[in-house]
């Protein structure tokens, strides 16, 4: 049944005449001409958040199905259950992933049929790396299970620890950011953000047994490049010192700006990190330390001695 156009309601008597025709009117005028934000002017149809949240929450649920999925699976149903939420996921990123491509700076090209093509294409490519982005989060399992005292099981992580689930949904994003998928990846991770305090840019780029310790506040840069067995607490910022420009003075994008962590690094909570810097391997930097300069490896820097340089 075809949907009829939308006719705005007037006030019943003895409410108060909100004047919903000369509204209504007014925000078509500043939408379709005075102030029109649309993508290239034209475009209506955008990804939803909604069902990005759904995606991520059914890809979770295929990789760690009696944590995430369903908590009576047995030997007999795990196969057909991860079977199922795969097919229903997937199905549902081709479609996101049809609309997001229309970000894309070439998108006047895209035929309807080179826009599905292309929208499996990368569909099947996350669902192959999968296993691969498992075994990544197993390793953040592992090491936040190592790095807290507080940690009774691996269990209790994925059920609880909110940087697990910011790490989770950026190692998702992540695959679709390096694929050169525009905005898909940005609301991924921004229902990360919302959900857990925990901003990580799906640029970013996070080696292996990254642990996220509480969480809340901690921001990490579109070019940040973090070694492996890192270890970061709440309020980390891990961002730029400025922006670079170019000559008509718009700001430079995707530029290298964001600093460099190497491996088996501790950054505890407040500490900031701006700049193209370098943290050298095996190096502690101290909370609520602010850090603009390289650290050689097996650096232990504190607030004390910035206070002091």
């Amino acid at each position: 049944m075809s949907r009829l156009p939308y006719m705005p309601s007037y006030p019943d008597h003895g409410q108060p005449d909100w004047n919903l025709t000369g509204l209504v009117q007014a925000l078509r005028t500043s939408r379709e001409h005075t102030h029109k934000v649309r993508h290239r002017g034209r475009l209506r149809e955008l990804p939803s958040r909604a069902v990005l949240q759904d995606i991520l929450h059914g890809l979770a649920c295929a990789m760690f199905p009696t944590h995430y999925g369903e908590t009576d699976l047995t030997d007999e149903s795990i196969d057909y259950f991860v079977g199922n939420t795969l097919n229903r996921t997937l199905n549902a990123l081709r479609g996101q992933l049809r609309r997001g491509l229309l970000f894309l700076s070439d998108d006047d090209a895209w035929t309807s049929e080179a826009l599905d093509a292309k929208a499996v294409e990368v569909t099947r490519h996350v669902a192959d790396t999968l296993p691969e982005v498992r075994a990544l989060l197993v390793s953040d399992l592992r090491a936040a299970f190592q790095g807290d005292p507080a940690a009774h099981s691996i269990s209790e992580i994925l059920l609880c620890y909110p940087g697990f689930l910011a790490i989770t949904y950026y190692r998702l994003a992540h695959v679709l950011y390096a694929q050169g998928i525009p905005l898909l990846p940005r609301l991924m991770t921004e229902i990360a953000h919302s959900k857990t305090g925990i901003d990580i840019h799906p640029g970013a780029t996070v080696g292996h047994s990254f642990f996220i310790d509480h969480g809340t506040g901690v921001v990490i840069g579109e070019t940040t490049i973090i070694g492996n067995h890192v270890r970061i607490y709440q309020n980390v910022t891990l961002g730029a010192k400025r922006f670079p420009a170019n000559e008509d003075g718009s700001l430079q994008k995707g530029a290298p700006r964001h600093p460099i962590v190497e491996d088996d690094v501790v950054i505890y909570a407040g500490a900031t990190v701006l700049g193209r810097v370098t943290i050298g391997q095996g190096s502690t930097i101290g909370g609520n330390v602010w850090l603009t300069q390289s650290v050689p490896a097996k650096s232990s820097i504190t607030q004390a001695q910035m206070c002091r340089d």
